[in-house]
């Protein structure tokens, strides 16, 4: 699984950092290294959404506080 996050200057000041460093953490807790491949990306161009992720070719808004329950909901359940 594709799991990319915008890194752009938009997306960074709402916390795309927090979010990657949370996604990684999250990964290497469930074992999921050979399993998603994690991105960055520049502007996605959906700049109002907050922190734009997007898993394979859907797209998600995701907040440092709300990257926990987008990996468990969003994530886990496609693998």
């Amino acid at each position: 699984m594709k799991l990319t996050v915008c890194i752009g200057s938009s997306c960074y000041i709402k916390g795309s950092q927090s979010v990657v460093e949370r996604l990684q953490e999250l990964i290497a807790e469930n074992k999921l290294e050979n399993d998603i491949d994690l991105c960055g990306s520049f502007c996605m161009g959906r700049c109002r959404q907050g922190v734009c992720v997007t898993i394979d070719d859907d797209t998600f808004s995701v907040s440092p506080e709300s990257t926990e329950k987008f990996f468990e909901e969003e994530v886990k359940t496609r693998l």
